[in-house]
């Protein structure tokens, strides 16, 4: 039977039409799904914005408690457990209870968001072992300042959840450096940490380091508080002598040191002296005191790498007992001497202890002090100044008792 027959006899089958009816109706349910798609992918782009937060954003836990505070009625949560021990044995623990990973609707500034937590399984945190999240919050319109008041209200909540806490932040000003001293360190730290391009750039590592050398108790560490509370920095102080510190464990410590912190070894000098001032009878007196080597310093300082900024100092009574492999440029880029107080920074101590006081009794202590005492530290003045709080003349009649 011929072919053309054969399609004719098909035509006259219902059962045929059904079927090519069928197909038409699925292709067109097929593209009117893709057209829906395609429809809905361009109204996202040009009629939605959207804010991913990554968890090792700072603002990532603020961002959660302000969604647990305004997805009130959501049934589905996770808890974040946290526990601080006191001196006095007491433990105080507390639950914090944040929407779990999902999807929560939020009414908010006349606008329904949608924020998604999302957690990754397959990845996690190498430091910390914690899954990797992110949250995304998703509303109508493209006026991104909606997301900027959502972050300063949850910065603000996390403020407020700060009070009652003890927070001291000593002021830059009451630390008297020598004259200019404290200036040049500030505007260094402050030009290093507004110019990151600048060693993304030039594949330099974005971090700087600081040593500051001299007698004790003229402001080394006084200075390096004083300065992390003007940057909001917080400080992370390592004891290199702590006979329980071992290469790892310091590489870690400073690989997870928390951003916008400000790494501080104190007395770097107690630990690990110059290899030229070691009796050669006696080499082995260079690994240090504990488990931590030198090599394993220097090696954790080369590897102190991060895309925020990573600030280093050391401080040191004695600059000569260190080695030149410790504070060659890439690991202290900048040296600065912290020596015996001046007539000007007297001067300017007592006027700032004394801020009733005229100018001529500022250099009259001066003058004073400096004749009795020919090296002064600012820790000794300090101590005077706490014997006569409310006596600025007793100060100035009694120099002769600053402690030596």
């Amino acid at each position: 039977m011929p072919f053309s027959d054969i399609l004719d006899g098909l035509k006259d089958n219902p059962y045929f039409g059904a079927g090519f009816g069928l197909v038409g109706v699925g292709t067109a349910l097929a593209l009117a799904r893709k057209g829906a798609q395609v429809g809905m992918i361009f109204f996202r782009r040009h009629y939605m914005i959207t804010l991913e937060v990554p968890s090792r954003d700072k603002s990532y836990h603020w961002l959660l408690s302000w969604i647990t505070k305004h997805a009130k009625h959501t049934q589905h949560l996770s808890v974040e457990t946290s526990y601080q021990a006191h001196e006095s044995g007491r433990v105080h623990t507390q639950f914090d209870f944040h929407p779990s990973p999902g999807n929560h609707i939020i009414w908010y500034g006349r606008k329904w968001i949608q924020v998604e937590r999302t957690r990754e399984k397959q990845m996690v945190d190498l430091h910390t072992g914690t899954p990797w999240e992110s949250v995304t919050f998703t509303a109508l319109g493209r006026d991104r300042q909606i997301f900027f008041n959502i972050l300063q209200e949850a910065r603000e909540l996390a403020l407020k959840q700060e009070d009652g806490r003890t927070v001291i932040r000593r002021p830059l000003s009451s630390v008297v450096l020598e004259r200019r001293v404290g200036e040049r360190i500030v505007d260094d730290v402050k030009e290093f940490i507004g110019n990151p391009r600048w060693y993304t750039d030039r594949g330099i590592p974005y971090r700087r380091g600081y040593l500051l050398y001299g007698p004790p108790g003229c402001g080394k560490s006084s200075f390096i508080t004083a300065l992390a509370g003007e940057l909001g920095y917080s400080i992370c102080l390592m004891s290199l002598s702590d006979r329980t510190l071992s290469d790892d464990r310091l590489n870690h410590l400073l690989s997870v040191a928390p951003q916008q912190s400000i790494i501080l070894l104190e007395d770097v000098d107690a630990a690990f002296v110059n290899r030229e001032l070691l009796p050669n009878e006696n080499p082995l007196a260079f690994q240090g005191m504990g488990r931590l080597t030198f090599s394993g310093l220097l090696n954790s300082l080369d590897g102190v790498a991060s895309s925020e900024a990573r600030i280093v100092f050391m401080t040191t009574n004695y600059i000569e007992r260190l080695d030149a492999a410790l504070i060659r440029p890439g690991r202290v880029d900048l040296k600065q001497y912290i020596g015996h107080c001046s007539h000007w920074q007297l001067a300017q101590m007592f006027g700032r202890f004394y801020p009733g006081q005229a100018a001529s009794d500022w250099d009259t202590f001066a003058e004073r002090a400096l004749s009795v005492h020919a090296e002064i530290s600012a820790a000794q003045v300090q101590g005077h100044f706490l014997l006569h709080k409310s006596d600025p003349q007793g100060a100035i009649d009694n120099v002769k008792q600053i402690q030596e």
